[in-house]
């Protein structure tokens, strides 16, 4: 999730000084950690420079507010309506696809590790009490996740015996350009 767009829909209900912003996206979002205080300050920096926000002066307790501006509230309507786009790389199926093909690599720890952390992140879920609804989301969100990627690691573990491992190529690839043909 864009740190940046949430901080700036934050804005979206009103001014918010730094410190503000960050308990109000950790209230709203349920995070697995915190946010760190100087990313916020950093990406309002951004937000101003990119004239989303603007910054007010200090009130007499040295807050330093920052207002949203009309580009925007139209930035996070864009945003709040688009779809979040699928991640570029799954970290875990590219390890245990790589797993699968080097030779003396054992895919069945891998998948065993992977299925004992997924088991106790999942434990570890259902075990938090979620009072809030942000937290109730998040909470299901993750558990659904990891319980599909115990799902996916039984049906990895099914494949392991038509895994071939393979060394490389016996020619590398030449790089440059190929040669050029020469008359005599």
């Amino acid at each position: 999730m864009s740190i940046r767009q949430s901080l700036l829909a934050i804005l979206d209900l009103g001014p918010c000084y730094g410190y503000q912003l960050r308990l109000e996206f950790e209230r709203r979002t349920a995070p697995s950690s915190p946010l760190n205080v100087g990313q916020v300050y950093a990406t309002l920096d951004r937000l101003e420079r990119d004239g989303l926000v603007t910054k007010r002066e200090p009130d007499s307790a040295g807050h330093v507010y920052y207002e949203i501006t009309d580009a925007g509230h139209d930035a996070v309507r864009e945003w709040l309506a688009a779809p979040v786009p699928a991640p570029a790389r799954d970290d875990l199926a590219a390890k245990l696809a790589l797993a699968m093909t080097l030779p003396g690599a054992d895919p069945a720890a891998l998948i065993a590790a992977q299925r004992s952390r997924a088991t106790a992140a999942i434990a570890a879920h259902l075990a938090r009490e979620h009072t809030t609804l942000a937290a109730r989301l998040v909470g299901d969100a993750r558990t659904l996740s990891t319980q599909a990627e115990l799902h996916w690691l039984d049906r990895c573990e099914a494949l392991i015996g038509e895994a071939e491992p393979y060394g490389l190529e016996i020619d590398p690839p030449r790089r440059g350009r190929p040669a050029t043909a020469t008359v005599s």
